[in-house]
């Protein structure tokens, strides 16, 4: 997972910072640039390089170690492990800070421009199968009758039980080859409704669209009363916030105030995206800049390390066109759920109480986020943990995820076997279930998600992820 406050318009020692709760990057300005020389970008002064920023600019100095010889470790990756271990072991840095490829990242900011079969993948760890949880419309994949539901029983001959049975869900993960252009694996799929067939996919550049065309934005009638489903795959595309504009402005033209925040595979991304969905349902919170400081109503607070305290920012409630006074809001999570996305949920909290819910399993819990630091010439960015958001009641550090916060929480299967946004899926229904006032199952403290049939079921990793899969859980 990763974070991307994009928004912040502050300067560190004279470098833009870019980036947040999730992944976000501005045009690369920090340290490094100008014209390599033939060991500006060896392995040793990489490493160099990134000790460096992570000694000024992470967020828990003290969970640093400080016994690490670079040389024992092969890549720059390993080298960052190592030195964030201790934060690691106490919970506060599951693979937050890591060197990603400037030229990537952007290209996914700006276009959400990424490589592969369109698809996200989750693994049912009790049963060892493998599904597709979402399809991407513009994809290689989904032309060739891969959607949700869909699972997947062979790659390249090679069976999935078999792939599962020899080296778990990273062999799997393996066999799909690298995320580049022209790679072509065969597959023998099964639909929901038991069609099995042959197919052959070719990984291709494909733009990843934020909210469906399909099922991403629509108002559901649940008994008389209107509410606005969202599906955002994520806050890392910039066209997330355009989009968001359009879905929740037509939410408006109906009169709609309660809402569903499908967030289940959201890894996060831009904090602009995250700060500017919360304009767009807080349209009764708003305030202008010329209101008093004590009078605003604050969406969250952004706080760094102790040395870099004169950073610390506070975002308030802005008027936004197209915005709507969300009176209930239901959030569907689960533990692929972090970063801007319990952003956005832990923002509303202190205003809606208990007209707010967690849906669906524990989220992954991280209530902080990442800075880019840049080396234009070795087009390397790393992505340090650098500072943690808290609410307008200094509600935060939820490193457990958001059960432990949420004063209601619902427990739903995802439930594969039905289309996102259908009021047949089981996360859908239980989310409306609660808006409309019912009861429900209060999610456990072991943040598992249920699967449909019976299992448990998490999406698929990478181990050599790119700057997508970083941003996007289950991406391949």
């Amino acid at each position: 997972m990763s974070a991307g406050r994009a928004s912040l318009s502050i300067l560190l020692a004279g470098a833009l910072v870019a980036c947040g709760s999730d992944g976000g990057g501005a045009p690369p300005t920090a340290g490094g640039g100008g014209t390599p020389t033939p060991t500006a970008c060896s392995l040793p002064d990489r490493k160099a390089w990134v000790l460096d920023q992570l000694q000024t600019y992470y967020l828990f100095p003290d969970l640093l170690a400080t016994n690490v010889n670079p040389d024992n470790y092969a890549s720059v990756q390993s080298y960052i492990d190592a030195l964030v271990a201790p934060a690691r072991a106490a919970g506060r840095d599951r693979g937050f800070t890591y060197i990603t490829s400037i030229q990537e990242e952007q290209e996914l900011i700006n276009s959400g421009s990424s490589a592969g079969f369109g698809f996200r993948l989750g693994y049912d760890t009790v049963n060892n199968r493998v599904f597709v949880l979402e399809a991407f419309e513009n994809a290689p994949a989904f032309p060739q009758g891969f959607d949700r539901g869909t699972e997947i029983l062979s790659v390249d001959n090679q069976t999935t039980a078999s792939l599962l049975a020899s080296g778990g869900s990273a062999a799997f993960s393996a066999a799909l080859g690298p995320s580049e252009p022209g790679v072509t694996r065969s597959f023998t799929i099964r639909q929901p409704g038991g069609t099995q067939s042959s197919v052959t996919v070719t990984k291709a550049e494909y733009s990843l669209d934020p909210i469906s065309d399909r099922y991403g934005a629509q108002v559901i009638d649940n008994n008389g009363t209107l509410v606005g489903y969202i599906n955002l795959r994520t806050f890392i595309v910039e066209s997330a916030g355009p989009q968001l504009r359009t879905a929740i402005d037509g939410f408006r033209q109906q009169g709609v105030t309660e809402v569903i925040l499908d967030f289940r595979y959201n890894g996060g991304g831009l904090v602009s995206v995250a700060e500017l969905l919360g304009d767009l349902l807080g349209a009764d919170k708003a305030t202008t800049d010329a209101t008093p400081a004590q009078n605003r109503n604050v969406f969250s607070q952004t706080l760094f390390r102790q040395s870099l305290s004169n950073n610390n920012e506070i975002k308030y409630f802005e008027p936004a066109a197209g915005a709507i006074p969300a009176t209930r809001i239901a959030l569907i999570g689960t533990g692929a759920t972090a970063s801007a996305s319990e952003l956005v949920g832990n923002a509303f909290i202190p205003y809606l109480g208990n007209d707010t819910a967690l849906v669906g399993s524990n989220t992954f819990g991280k209530p902080s986020g990442q800075i880019a630091r840049d080396r234009p010439a070795c087009d390397d960015r790393l992505r340090v943990l650098a500072f943690r958001t808290v609410n307008a009641a200094g509600g935060g550090d939820y490193y457990n995820g958001l059960a432990e916060v949420y004063p209601v929480t619902c427990a739903a299967e995802d439930d594969y076997r039905n289309q996102l946004g259908s009021v047949a899926e089981d996360s859908t229904a239980t989310s409306l279930t609660f808006l409309r006032g019912g009861t429900c199952t209060p999610i456990t403290a072991s943040g598992t998600q249920r699967a449909a049939g019976g299992g448990r079921v998490q999406t698929l990793g990478s181990d050599s992820p790119t700057a997508a899969q970083y941003q996007i859980p289950g991406l391949f």
